[in-house]
C-alpha cells in the first residue's frame, strides 16, 4: 500500500520495483492525498492493476494509511512511501520474517539513501525515555553492521510490513499526528500490547524527507509537535526530567539554526494536542506490558544511546 501526495516523479520507480519482486503481491493499493501533480491520472492511465483510493485533499499520512489498511484484503500489509525503491527480494524476505514469527506484529527493513547507496537511512527505530525516537544506523556507512536479523523497537513506516489485525486492534495509526512519529506511536502501542517488531535486513532505498518541503513549516514543526503528543499520551510523569532536558537541547539547536519560531509553533501545537490526550492515559487497560519493559533505560546521549551520531557533533 502506497500513500501518495504529489509523488508523480517517484511512482514509476516505486511501482517498477514492486512489479519486479520475486514474491508477487496479491494487490497494490495507492491512497492519494489530493495530489495536484497528475499522480492519479498517471496511475489510472499506466497502472490499471493498482487500486486507487482518492481522498481529494491532504488528510495527512496517518489518515491515508489507515484508509488503505482498512481497504486491504490481506492479513499482511506492506507500507511504502512513493519515494522508495525495493530490491527484488524485499517482499519475500520481509513477509517471511512475519510469517515465521507469530508473535511479531511488524517487520522493519534496512533502508538506504536513494541518492547514495552506501549510507543507511534507517535500520529500525529506537525510542528513548527523553522522548526521542532514533533511527538505527542513520548517517552511517552500509558496512555490514546492519546485516544481522533480530528484533528492534519499531519499524519506519516508509518501508515496512504490518500484521493488519494487530494494527487495527490497537487503533491503527493515530491520525492526530498527521505526519511524522505516527509510526513510533504505533510501534509503542503494538509493543505494549505484546507484539514484537522483527528486523530483516532486506534492502529498500529511500529519499529522506522527499516531500517534507511541501509541508507548512517543513517536517521540523511536526516533529516538535508530535514529540510532545507522544510523551503526553504514553510517558509516566517520572520521565519528565529527561524529556525537559532533551527539549531544552532542541530549543538551543533551533535557535542556533534560525528556526526557533517554527520550533516554538510546533511545541505550542503539541501542548494543545497533548493536553487533550491526557484523559486517554487511564483508558488503556488492554495493554499487557509495562512501558518500562518496552522503553528500556538507555543513555540519552553518546554512542550507547541507541541511535546515530548527531549531525551537530560533526560541525
Amino acid at each position: 500500500m502506497i500513500p501518495v501526495w504529489n509523488g508523480r516523479r517517484w511512482l514509476d520507480d516505486c511501482l517498477g520495483s514492486i512489479a519486479a519482486q520475486t514474491l508477487t503481491p496479491r494487490e497494490v493499493i495507492a491512497v492519494d492525498n489530493g495530489s495536484r501533480d497528475g499522480s492519479v491520472a498517471h496511475l489510472r492511465a499506466n497502472y490499471p492493476q493498482v487500486r486507487v483510493l482518492e481522498l481529494g485533499t491532504n488528510t495527512g499520512f496517518a489518515f491515508a494509511v489507515n484508509r488503505g489498511i482498512e481497504a486491504a484484503n490481506e492479513e499482511l500489509v506492506a507500507l511504502l512511501n512513493t519515494d522508495v525503491v525495493l530490491e527484488p527480494d524485499w517482499l519475500a524476505r520481509m513477509s517471511g520474517a512475519l510469517v515465521t514469527d507469530p508473535g511479531a506484529g511488524s517487520v522493519a527493513g534496512k533502508m538506504l539513501e536513494l541518492g547514495d547507496h552506501t549510507l543507511v537511512y534507517d535500520a529500525g527505530d529506537v525510542l528513548r525515555r527523553d522522548g526521542v525516537s532514533e533511527q538505527r544506523g542513520r548517517f552511517c556507512a552500509d558496512d555490514g553492521s546492519w546485516d544481522r536479523a533480530g528484533e528492534v523497537f519499531g519499524a519506519c513506516a516508509g518501508a515496512a510490513i504490518y500484521r493488519r489485525d494487530a494494527v487495527l486492534a490497537v487503533g491503527a495509526f493515530d491520525e492526530r499526528y498527521f505526519a511524522y512519529l505516527e509510526d513510533v506511536d504505533l510501534a509503542l502501542a503494538l509493543r505494549l500490547a505484546g507484539w514484537r517488531c522483527r528486523y530483516e535486513p532486506a534492502v529498500s532505498r529511500h529519499v529522506g524527507e522527499g516531500s517534507s518541503h511541501q509541508l507548512d513549516g517543513t517536517h521540523q514543526r511536526l516533529v516538535a509537535r508530535n514529540t510532545v503528543l507522544l510523551v503526553a499520551k504514553w510517558f509516566p510523569a517520572r520521565w519528565l526530567p529527561w524529556v525537559l532536558y532533551r527539549q531544552a537541547g532542541w530549543l538551543w539547536h533551533a535557535a542556533r539554526e534560525r528556526r526557533l519560531v517554527v520550533h516554538l509553533r510546533g511545541l505550542a501545537e503539541g501542548l494543545i494536542l497533548g493536553a487533550r490526550a491526557l484523559p486517554e492515559r487511564g483508558r488503556r487497560s488492554e495493554e499487557s506490558l509495562a512501558i518500562e519493559s518496552v522503553v528500556p533505560r538507555l543513555p540519552i546521549r553518546g554512542p550507547a544511546a541507541g541511535g546515530h551520531q548527531s549531525r551537530h557533533a560533526r560541525r
